[in-house]
């Protein structure tokens, strides 16, 4: 493949997106704020859960907010036989201004867009575990979390630089350097996802390449084909990112609760469970300020 320079300037990135040009690399630091709506409330993990479900999630606000993301991406991608698998965090980089994560969710074998669902709290507040554009922030406490990634295909992506019956444009890049496009060929139809090599890629003609480029596809489906499951192109495994840590030690209760003058099991009731943790209303619930019970268990 020739250097992708000339067409990585052509494509529709967000403006957020800080991109420079050196010899043989392109850097690439967006800040993970896509340019599309986004739910107001998500349905996240409790504490200690890995993966969900409508029984072991609860409802917080959107916790999505700014990464400090920084990648490296080859100019001339350089296919490979032997395929490097991608890992749980960044994989890519989308025109919207947010990142790719892989098809799973934390085990690293449950298929995130297989896995959602939809829940609704005692306040009446109703929220997904994926949106409607196949992706969800990383939950978090204490200065962590609010990773906003997808898993899938973003048609609130795809809509900004496609037509429903048109062709598939540029929607990404893999950290080996090869594009991500949206579901259809170069005709408008969709790509068949079992017509995919086994990291989702094909050599086709797109917009961008007429005469054929390989390239990585997201289909639309809910399976393990959702998303890039390994590198096709030789990649530097320095550029790949773990998914940012969601369950960060937990503070030492049982101390917290002894400076708080409270039984452990009050201090655990207080929080029922959920995480993030939302502290103003377990203050409200122990009589004491948000202030004071943070003070207690060390964090800000």
């Amino acid at each position: 493949m020739t250097d992708t320079t000339d067409v990585v300037k052509a494509a529709s990135w967000n403006p957020t997106i800080k991109i420079s040009y050196s010899d043989g690399s392109i850097n690439f630091q967006p800040d993970g704020i896509p340019n599309h709506e986004r739910d107001a409330y998500y349905a996240v993990p409790n504490a200690g859960v890995v993966v969900p479900d409508a029984s072991t999630a609860n409802i917080i606000k959107d916790p999505t907010s700014a990464q400090t993301y920084s990648f490296d991406i080859p100019s001339v991608p350089t296919f490979s036989s032997t395929t490097t698998k991608t890992s749980l965090g960044s994989i890519g980089v989308m025109i919207s201004g947010a990142v790719l994560y892989n098809p799973f969710e934390g085990d690293g074998t449950t298929v995130a867009m297989a896995n959602n669902f939809t829940i609704t709290n005692e306040a009446g507040i109703t929220a997904s575990f994926v949106d409607k554009c196949a992706g969800h922030p990383t939950p978090g406490m204490n200065g962590t979390g609010g990773a906003y990634h997808y898993h899938g295909l973003p048609n609130c992506v795809t809509t900004k630089v496609d037509t429903t019956t048109g062709p598939s444009h540029i929607i990404g890049i893999a950290l080996d350097g090869y594009f991500i496009y949206g579901a259809n060929d170069i005709n408008g139809k969709a790509v068949p996802a079992n017509s995919l090599d086994e990291c989702n890629g094909i050599t086709s003609p797109t917009p961008e390449y007429p005469k054929g480029v390989y390239h990585y596809v997201l289909p639309g489906t809910a399976d393990a084909t959702s998303s890039i499951g390994c590198f096709h192109g030789k990649v530097d495994e320095s550029q790949i990112q773990a998914m940012p840590n969601m369950m960060p030690p937990m503070p030492d209760l049982a101390a917290a609760a002894k400076k708080l003058g409270i039984t452990e099991t009050q201090l655990k009731d207080a929080f029922n469970n959920t995480l993030p943790p939302d502290f103003p209303s377990a203050a409200k619930k122990l009589g004491i300020t948000e202030a004071a019970l943070k003070a207690a268990l060390g964090v800000k």
